[in-house]
């Protein structure tokens, strides 16, 4: 099974940024990705919490999410829509993911669990506030799919191994993770990160990220990548917009699985 990863640089035109990942899209199909996985805020990355609120659409009813039905239906492949600010539960949206099916039907969706509320370390400033604009998940989810069980994640989640065990346990052969990591910890945590969560879960990691300068100056590491179960990174993007793509092989995992048994003799503690 392939898998490709797209890397955007998405700002505030919700058209534009739809018809940037419409070609990505299109071009992973054409070389035979039956996964595609955006970035985090791939239809829409503003520079005021205002915005992002603004831009919050519907269950069912908005134009990213319309897109990613069209999107997967006349390509006939599974795409996770990186997120999508969703107004449903609460006056802030959650930070969601979609998984979407070849025919156009939502699979799966995951809300973001652990949101940046951080300031970054060093001399840059930088100082995020996720939580302001947007409702916290609660729910891990694994979907079982044709391709594989796909675990779902969103960025700052990398960080909380206790997230990707709860994977382990659900059996996931595949955890995407779709991203906007900021440049100063992007360059000293994105990679062995995304290695260690491939190597505790034994399972390959689809890792896609934003990159570039944003709205408002907000800049993102990029590096999109994919990682196999043995930490190997087989493709990666470092900078960009574009496509980085690989092959799974999913009968290796399992022989993997069975010649190197650490799942099973997980204990519970």
């Amino acid at each position: 099974m392939k898998a490709a990863a797209v890397q955007m640089t998405s700002g505030r035109d919700v058209e534009r940024n739809l018809a940037e990942a419409g070609r990505w899209i299109a071009e992973a199909a054409s070389q035979g990705a039956e996964l595609i996985v955006l970035p985090e805020n791939f239809s829409f990355l503003g520079a005021q919490d205002a915005e992002r609120i603004a831009a919050a659409e519907a269950p069912g009813d908005g134009p990213a999410q319309a897109f990613l039905a069209d999107a997967a239906r006349n390509h006939g492949v599974w795409i996770v829509g990186g997120t999508i600010p969703i107004r449903d539960r609460n006056d802030r949206p959650s930070s969601r993911s979609y998984l979407v099916s070849p025919d156009g039907t939502v699979a799966a969706f995951y809300d973001k669990i652990h949101l940046f509320d951080v300031e970054i370390p060093g001399q840059t400033g930088e100082s995020y506030r996720e939580s302001a604009t947007t409702l916290a998940g609660e729910r891990v989810v694994a979907a079982e799919t044709p391709l594989g069980r796909i675990g779902m994640t969103i960025c700052y989640d990398v960080r909380f191994p206790a997230l990707f065990h709860r994977l382990g346990v659900l059996g996931v052969d595949v955890i995407v993770v779709p991203a906007a990591f900021t440049v100063p910890t992007g360059r000293v945590h994105w990679r062995p990160l995304l290695q260690a969560r491939a190597i505790e879960s034994l399972a390959y990691v689809v890792a896609a990220g934003q990159w570039g300068e944003h709205a408002g100056g907000r800049k993102t590491y990029g590096h999109s990548m994919v990682i196999g179960p043995w930490g190997d990174v087989l493709a990666e993007r470092p900078e960009g917009p574009g496509i980085v793509a690989a092959e799974l092989d999913m009968i290796g995992l399992e022989r993997l699985r069975q010649q190197f048994p650490v799942l099973a003799h997980r204990r519970e503690l």
